[in-house]
């Protein structure tokens, strides 16, 4: 799809599918160009191709974000860029002491060093009215058996505020979204009693859709919510008003 400079430019990182292909979907419908970055092409590509399917423009980009020198190729051959949305992530479970270093090292190179990056690569790049919003985790409050993954998503919570007060007085705005239980891969490939256990825990008593987070971003990246900097939007079925320590 042709870059047009008319169109807003979105990068959704971590794209090929489940949430962040459905904040690329969301965002199309939107009037972005979206900028579906992905690590494996055939994801991205059919990501690029349903958005073109609806009459949306995007665009695959595939790299590796710890790659700094890919973020900025990618960033300095836009037209423009308009938001932001740093999806992408890793997750495995495992009890506090199965756990090494290298596993905390890994989560924080992948899920927050990796959205630092970028967003230091396109914020020279974006215009007051910018929004950049980083997909965080309920799980950032605390749960058992993935303290690595927790305590990456508690860095994005942390990441995300600094950012908003730094970049405030430019007028580019920084939230984050922390989604519960959500229907990807993931949950699906618990087992049934497992799957019930976390059921139970949700207020709703259903796990959510990656079409609600991919509605709480489209809310976050709109420009009628220009009032609204360095805040958390928990999407979790109400699972932050109490019932236990599951995700």
């Amino acid at each position: 799809m042709t870059q047009s400079s008319e169109h807003p430019v979105a990068i959704v990182t971590g794209s090929g599918g489940g949430i962040g292909r459905a904040i690329a979907v969301r965002l199309a419908d939107d009037g972005y160009h979206v900028v579906v970055a992905d690590l494996a092409k055939e994801r991205a590509e059919a990501t690029v191709d349903q958005i073109a399917e609806a009459g949306g423009r995007a665009e695959a980009a595939v790299l590796d974000l710890r790659d700094e020198v890919a973020l900025s190729d990618l960033v300095l051959r836009l037209p423009r860029i308009d938001a932001v949305v740093n999806n992408a992530g890793i997750f495995d479970e495992r009890a506090l002491l199965d756990l090494a270093a290298e596993d905390f090292r890994r989560h924080y190179e992948v899920n927050l060093i990796a959205v630092f990056a970028l967003c230091k690569a396109a914020i020279p790049r974006m215009q007051k009215g910018g929004k950049i919003v980083n997909i965080a985790s309920r799980a950032f409050l605390g749960a058992r058996n993935h303290a690595h993954y927790v305590a990456a998503k508690a860095a994005v919570v942390g990441l995300t505020r600094a950012m908003a007060m730094e970049l405030a007085p430019s007028g580019i705005l920084v939230n984050a979204i922390a989604p519960g239980l959500i229907e990807t891969p993931l949950l699906q490939a618990l087992s049934p009693e497992r799957l019930a256990q976390q059921l139970a825990l949700q207020p709703t008593g259903a796990a959510g859709r990656p079409e609600d987070v991919a509605n709480a971003v489209a809310f976050l990246a709109a420009h009628r919510t220009d009032f609204i900097t360095g805040q958390v939007l928990f999407v979790d079925g109400g699972k932050t008003l109490g019932g236990g320590l599951g995700i």
